[in-house]
């Protein structure tokens, strides 16, 4: 039997065995299904157990817009230039000197290209990048149910700069539970080819947090931005009533810009190192009733 079979089948599986077999590859262990204590187990239960309608709306990056606005104020949305079903579709003519482009259901910069100069743009590229993530389906992939039934479009953005005094358009990824920040994390240096992502994790306060989960620490702390305050209130208010989700958010340092909501931090399968975390994470998370 071929790898590809193999595949196959595994994804013919119902959620729960599935999830089961996707967390003991990367954790050595079945997560503790009546029972989770870890943050990364209790994801997995999440996925199976808190299905809101909504859900689908907050993870959809062109419906979520309204839903900001409502919450915290139209100003904190980046403009959409344009929404298409297909790549091919995109009007280009009618676009700035500038632009992103991202498809509405993807995860993480999988269905993003960034446009710095329309005159020497890839259109090719470009279409055959988010044509790979329109094929893509995070729920197949890693069960995250809200993303299942988000229609499947290409929206452009308005091209957004880093502050002056940077170079990096720093994003903070607040961790809400239920309403509350407890910690956050800022990812650095994704403006850089030739540099992998950084991410380091802080608390409530920004004081820094000693682990690493996924990718390296930066070699300078990220300092606590000018619109810290103004961040945790409006992730505060976009998360209420949640039991978890992660809510993105930019600092230009005039204002602050709404990115995206996560509900499934690295989808629940990737270690903190030291594995203490991933319980005091855990200790946060208070699940609903089934």
């Amino acid at each position: 039997m071929n790898d590809n079979l193999i595949v196959k089948i595994i994804r013919l599986l119902p959620d729960k065995p599935y999830l089961s077999l996707k967390f003991y590859k990367e954790f050595g262990r079945i997560p503790n299904w009546t029972n989770p204590q870890t943050f990364s187990e209790k994801l997995q239960w999440l996925k199976l157990y808190d299905r809101k309608p909504k859900y689908t709306m907050m993870v959809d990056k062109f419906a979520v817009k309204d839903y900001v606005a409502s919450k915290i104020g139209s100003e904190y949305v980046i403009p959409t230039l344009g929404v298409w079903d297909r790549p091919e579709d995109i009007e280009w003519g009618k676009l700035p000197k500038q632009f992103v482009l991202k498809t509405t259901h993807g995860g993480g910069n999988e269905g993003v290209v960034i446009c710095r100069d329309k005159t020497t743009f890839d259109k090719e590229g470009a279409i055959d990048k988010l044509n790979k993530s329109l094929h893509s389906d995070l729920y197949v992939l890693h069960r995250e149910w809200p993303y299942k039934n988000v229609p499947k479009r290409v929206i452009a953005e308005e091209f957004i700069k880093p502050r002056p005094d940077t170079k990096d358009l720093a994003d903070f990824k607040f961790f809400c539970f239920d309403g509350k920040v407890k910690g956050l994390f800022v990812a650095t240096e994704r403006q850089n080819p030739n540099e992998e992502v950084k991410f380091d994790f802080f608390d409530e306060d920004y004081n820094y947090l000693p682990f690493r989960q996924g990718h390296n620490h930066a070699a300078v702390v990220p300092p606590k931005p000018q619109n810290f305050e103004l961040m945790k209130i409006a992730a505060e208010k976009l998360s209420k009533g949640i039991p978890h989700v992660r809510v993105d958010l930019y600092d230009l340092g005039n204002t602050i810009l709404f990115g995206e909501l996560t509900f499934f931090h690295f989808s629940g399968l990737v270690k903190f190192e030291p594995e203490e975390w991933d319980y005091k994470f855990g200790e946060w998370l208070k699940l609903p009733t089934v």
